[in-house]
């Protein structure tokens, strides 16, 4: 099974003053997002289903991975900021063995990623990471992580 990793994107308002929980996505935080989603529509990533955090930040970020790769879009609230392993594994258990997307937070992804792989990765705003799982209980191996950044290098 593939488990996709995809942080929001850029939602850093300076002069912000509500809840942060609140931030929607910045132009640029839309901009590198679509750019991401493309260069994963182009590498054939076609998970069964994106379950979002339920933050605008996240959900934006999911909707737009979700146009692009032509796949159904949910809001799971065990992706907000409380998100951890078990939680990553409930979630697991219920797609059946079928590729899933997961869209959410840092630091949460980048200790969930730590825990299933031993491996260590700082997740970029708008970045994805792949890991193949072993088994919905086992462990798993980090086959690629792409940024923003590598996105841009691939943009037609």
């Amino acid at each position: 099974m593939k488990l996709y990793f995809l942080r929001h994107g850029q939602a850093d308002w300076p002069d912000w003053d509500r809840p942060d929980d609140e931030r929607p996505l910045t132009k640029k935080g839309k901009k590198e997002t679509r750019r991401v989603a493309n260069l994963l529509c182009d590498l054939g990533v076609k998970p069964a289903i994106i379950l979002s955090s339920p933050l605008p930040r996240a959900f934006q970020t999911a909707r737009i991975a979700a146009r692009r790769l032509g796949i159904e879009l949910r809001e799971e609230a065990d992706l907000g900021k409380e998100f951890s392993l078990p939680r990553l594994r409930k979630l697991i258990s219920e797609c059946h063995g079928e590729d899933l997307m997961v869209v959410g937070h840092e630091p949460n992804f980048s200790a969930v990623v730590k825990q299933l792989t031993g491996g260590r990765v700082e997740m970029a705003k708008a970045g994805v990471a792949c890991l193949e799982l072993n088994a919905p209980k086992g462990g798993g191996t980090i086959l690629w992580v792409v940024t923003p950044k590598i996105a841009k290098t691939f943009a037609k």
